[in-house]
């Protein structure tokens, strides 16, 4: 764990072990999440299809359900 400062003009320097743990570089991209009073950094993904690809799932039986409401 590292810590950092908010700066005057809202900015904050990312730690040198966080920048390593993620590859990431000047320039590079970051995604800014804030969920549930906490904010999570991360790398900006190159394809967001195969970043969240199998990241979600559904209730049992849910699609089964929606598929035979449609009839």
């Amino acid at each position: 764990m590292a810590e950092a400062t908010l700066s005057s003009k809202n900015q904050i320097v990312i730690p040198r072990e966080a920048r390593e743990a993620l590859g990431i570089k000047p320039g590079d991209k970051l995604l800014v999440l804030v969920h549930g009073g906490k904010v999570l950094i991360l790398e900006k993904p190159a394809c967001y299809h195969k970043a969240v690809r199998g990241r979600g799932s559904y209730p049992p039986n849910y699609l089964n359900e929606e598929r035979d409401s449609w009839k």
